[in-house]
């Protein structure tokens, strides 16, 4: 599953490099941090780094692709 976290305001390079498997790029004044997560543990493993480094969590979606529509 492709999962998107928002998190409140831009983290610098030294904190995206925190996780490895998800894409960093700034919107508007937070960042998204995007990609595949394995599974319900991976999430909350996501979940916890971001808590751990002290990160705002604005949002987390889940997001479908047409084909899983189907």
């Amino acid at each position: 599953m492709i999962y998107e976290f928002r998190i409140r305001g831009r983290i610098g390079p030294s904190l995206v490099r925190a996780f490895t498997e998800l894409r960093a790029e700034g919107n508007g004044q937070d960042t998204l941090l995007t990609g595949a997560v394995q599974d319900q543990a991976a999430l909350h493993g996501v979940l916890a780094q971001i808590e751990g480094l002290g990160l705002e969590l604005v949002e987390v979606r889940r997001i479908t692709h047409e084909k899983e529509d189907r």
